[in-house]
């Protein structure tokens, strides 16, 4: 048909990027993702590992990471085309997990 479309190939790929300040110590902080990346690897069958202040995961259709810096939470990952139809009930979920274990947003 003239002027309809399928997919639209120029709008990218569905991303989150979501940061966190938060009070608790490095250790604290690197603990609690250490926590969060079990429940993902256990759930979503993600694989996990960190690089430097980073952890990164994977998976087929997502790719992403929880970086820490000081003060501070910064979750980004680009989802694959299926995911990116789920983008704001993933998103609910990682801002319900940073209240739970960073503290609610002010």
């Amino acid at each position: 048909m003239p002027g309809a479309s399928i997919c639209n190939y120029d709008r990218g790929m569905p991303s989150i990027d979501i940061h966190r300040e938060h009070v608790l110590q490095e250790a604290q902080a690197r603990a609690i993702i250490d926590q969060i990346a079990a429940t993902l690897r256990a759930r979503f069958a993600l694989q996990t590992s960190w690089q430097g202040d980073a952890l990164q995961f994977r998976r087929s259709g997502v790719d992403g990471s929880i970086g820490l810096q000081p003060g501070r939470v910064h979750i980004r990952a680009e989802l694959g085309l299926l995911l990116g139809f789920m983008q704001p009930a993933i998103e609910t979920e990682i801002r319900r997990q940073l209240d739970q274990h960073f503290g609610a947003e002010p």
